[in-house]
């Protein structure tokens, strides 16, 4: 292993397949309908819900594209990935108007059809993956396709980034209606899964995973519109969401992009969002060719407010969310927050050498094998409270192999690197 760290190639592979790709594969491959089965829950049974929601379904696609075009399996990743990718376009697209429904049942019927750029963009990242781990041409042009419907449809020509929130026929809609509230939920408290807020309000979040979509499309394709947008959207997430006297990012924002802060609701920190930013524009950073030092000092602070008030020094890992300049106060330690804290760290080290990132990484690590891993089931518990009890099911809508998997992945290639 690197020397000065604790953490081996070895251990973060077997966690991979033992605790993450064991788990999902083959159980959620949908062989009667395609796609894939996302309900399981504390005990790793089929909970029931058999609907299948855009993020989920495209989320698990981009992980099997990841694992065979990097070279795990003997091609049963690959065709797993496949399953998903027919689903997608064959089910879940809207043949009419474009774009791909919110919901549909287990057999494609559309239940909840309207369009929301956060759903939209993963779906876009997996088409873009697809493409890299198989060279399928259908891929590449129904990613090339959805990007020109973004700029037809919903780019902001007058603010920039994007309008959010559509009907099935992309008109934009601008009152009522229950919103998505996109924080990934930590399944203890069902909280920030849905909630009434403007739709015409524009989230850094959904701003933050069109870069990541973006990233992976331009690498996939070197489209020259998507290379411009990319640019565009690093701004926004190194700058605009960027709470300069704060050091920490918030989520909402008015059309021109004044942060929604009159609410005390929306002046919050979520650590794993701040964190996962960090990694996330060093990756846009370098599909650009842009240095990232330019961004160090941000990174540095990004990190330095989630370390005063959002992580636990005594057992390791971060917290979910708190209010401004204080102490979290949703304390449990949600599985995806520990994931991007994984991979964000790492990064950091490589970035700096600077010894806190390593000893965060080990830290989180260590907090997560010994409490946030359920190691006889599989998969990680959704979250873990303040008295290190297990909380959450296995699976959901968010919940699948995206943010575990992907951080094991990442973390695995950045010790390859140091080494």
């Amino acid at each position: 292993m690197p020397d000065g760290l604790d953490v081996s190639v070895s251990e973060l592979t077997d966690a991979l397949h033992e605790t993450v790709v064991d788990f999902w594969y083959p159980r959620s491959v949908d062989d009667e309908h395609g796609g894939y089965l996302t309900s399981y829950d504390a005990d790793g049974e089929f909970a029931g819900d058999d609907t299948k929601m855009i993020v989920t379904q495209s989320r698990m696609v981009w992980f099997f594209a990841r694992l065979a075009r990097g070279g795990y399996g003997d091609g049963e990743f690959r065709e797993a990935a496949g399953t998903g990718f027919r689903f997608l376009v064959d089910e879940l697209r809207d043949e009419d108007n474009g774009g791909y429904y919110w919901e549909v049942e287990r057999d494609g019927t559309p239940t909840k059809p309207n369009k929301h750029m956060y759903g939209q963009s993963f779906v876009l990242y997996a088409l873009s993956e697809y493409y890299r781990a198989t060279g399928d041409e259908e891929a590449r042009r129904r990613a090339v396709d959805l990007f020109e419907l973004f700029e037809s449809e919903a780019y902001d020509t007058d603010n920039g980034g994007y309008v959010e929130y559509f009907e099935p026929d992309w008109t934009p809609i601008t009152s009522g209606g229950t919103y998505l509230d996109n924080i990934e939920p930590d399944w203890s408290t069902k909280k920030n899964v849905d909630s009434e807020i403007d739709p015409t309000t524009k989230l850094m979040n959904t701003h933050l995973h069109l870069m990541e979509a973006f990233t992976t499309f331009v690498a996939a394709t070197g489209h020259d519109g998507g290379r411009r947008r990319l640019n565009e959207l690093l701004t926004v997430n190194t700058n605009t969401v960027v709470r300069k006297d704060l050091g920490a990012c918030t989520d909402k924002y008015a059309p021109d992009w004044q942060p929604l802060l009159d609410d005390e609701a929306y002046r919050v920190v979520s650590y794993g969002h701040d964190i996962e930013n960090v990694w996330l524009t060093m990756e846009a950073a370098a599909e650009l060719d842009v240095p990232l030092t330019y961004y160090r000092e941000l990174y540095e602070t990004l990190w330095g407010y989630s370390l005063e008030y959002g992580y636990d020094d005594e057992e390791g890992g971060f917290y979910f969310f708190g209010p401004f300049d204080e102490p979290a106060t949703n304390r449990v330690k949600a599985w995806w927050v520990q994931a991007e804290a994984l991979t964000s760290a790492i990064r950091m080290y490589e970035l700096t050498g600077r010894d806190r990132y390593r000893e965060v990484f080990e830290e989180t690590w260590a907090f997560l094998d010994e409490h946030g891993i359920d190691w006889e089931v599989g998969e990680w518990h959704s979250g873990v409270t303040d008295d290190l009890e297990p909380v959450g099911r296995k699976g959901a809508a968010y919940k699948g192999a995206y943010h575990n998997g992907r951080a094991l992945l990442e973390c695995i290639e950045a010790l390859e690197r140091l080494s």
